[in-house]
């Protein structure tokens, strides 16, 4: 019995473990259903980050023109969208910014499955915001995609 309650600690912790946002994530836009992007979530001392590392469509904008201050036409390659993300009982709690409307949101996101990673963006409450949905994809995959890009400029 005592071997058995070891083994399902083990597992739950491994499933925990594994349960992880740090990596790379492929952005499809909410609206239009299209691959915007391609983000990287890092964690630095406990906190969680989150930067563009490509832009998938080329429709969109190279640079923030949307944006005021200090992102005012910033290359959105390596813009971070959220810097201040903390892990609360399975949810990343934080702020994230949309280059598109220039606001800045409360924000969690949290895992669906190991490649499905919900982002919900809010002001207030969060019933009153929008949700999109990133993709994990693993070096390949990216290199794949940002060179389909290039290939194509």
């Amino acid at each position: 019995m005592k071997k058995l309650l070891l083994f399902i600690l083990l597992i739950s912790s491994l499933t925990s473990f594994s349960q992880n946002i740090v990596g790379k994530w492929k952005a499809v836009d909410d609206k239009w259903n299209i691959e915007t992007a391609i983000m990287e979530i890092y964690e630095e001392n406990g906190i969680y980050k989150t930067k563009i590392i490509a832009i998938l469509n080329k429709e969109n904008a190279e640079k923030c023109t949307n944006c005021v201050g200090k992102y005012h036409n910033r290359n959105l390659v390596n813009l971070i969208l959220s810097d201040n993300l903390i892990f609360d009982k399975k949810v990343y709690n934080g702020k994230i910014l949309d280059p598109e409307s220039n606001k800045i949101y409360s924000c969690y996101m949290k895992l669906i499955n190991n490649d499905k990673l919900k982002i919900r963006g809010y002001i207030g409450f969060s019933l009153l915001g929008r949700t999109q949905y990133w993709y994990r994809v693993n070096e390949k995959e990216a290199k794949i995609l940002i060179d389909k890009v290039n290939s194509n400029e």
